[in-house]
């Protein structure tokens, strides 16, 4: 099943001790079986406290590192930052997964769900043109590692919604040097929109941005 996988720490406990902090009831609690800390996760997560989840989950964690419950609680912990749009926490247990267990049979999924939460973590084209870029790249690693992949029509999707929102931020940075009487750096831009996949007649501009919800 996709909700059996694991998952690691490490940028994460930065961010997780100042959640951590705050939590007495963590930090007085120890030497717990292994169920106990993961129906802790369990309780957090469907409270909507996402920082004693991730405490909790490194306390399994360092209490019992090979736990059967482990790769159950890291997906929830995944799916759950991605639910509540915190993807980098999302993708940094998708990341630490990865890491430690590269054999896994649930890799492909993995790699699907990072892409989906830098996909759904570009807010602002002009301010994330980088996760643009690299989102794009990530697809085409990913058509071309899993061809017979079942979530090739989403990637394709989220491949040309991205074209597309790369499209719309060249021509407006080209018509914006145009305005400001510099007409090489315009062409610089407009060749870039030549080589892409999409053409201008291919988008209608949106009302409220191209990436959009197609996960909903």
């Amino acid at each position: 099943m996709y909700w059996m996988i694991k998952l690691p720490v490490t940028l994460l406990i930065s961010v997780l001790f100042a959640g951590c902090a705050g939590s007495s009831e963590t930090i007085e609690e120890f030497n717990k079986p292994a169920l106990y800390w993961y129906k802790k996760i369990a309780k957090s997560i469907a409270s909507g406290n996402m920082d004693k989840a991730d405490a909790f989950y490194i306390s399994l964690r360092s209490e019992h590192m090979r736990a059967p419950q482990i790769p159950t609680a890291i997906m929830l912990l995944a799916h759950a930052h991605m639910h509540d749009e915190k993807y980098l926490l999302s993708n940094y247990y998708l990341d630490e997964y990865n890491k430690r267990y590269t054999q896994s049979q649930n890799r492909e999924y993995i790699e699907f769900l990072k892409l989906k939460a830098s996909f759904l973590g570009i807010k602002d084209v002009y301010k994330d043109q980088k996760l643009i870029l690299d989102s794009i790249e990530k697809s085409k690693t990913f058509l071309y590692r899993y061809p017979g992949s079942i979530y090739i029509p989403l990637v394709n999707t989220m491949m040309i919604r991205l074209h597309m929102s790369q499209y719309l931020l060249n021509e407006n940075i080209a018509a914006l040097y145009e305005r400001t009487g510099k007409p090489k750096a315009a062409k610089i831009y407009r060749e870039k929109n030549r080589e892409s996949l999409v053409n201008a007649s291919d988008i209608t501009a949106p009302k409220q941005g191209i990436i959009g919800k197609i996960f909903d």
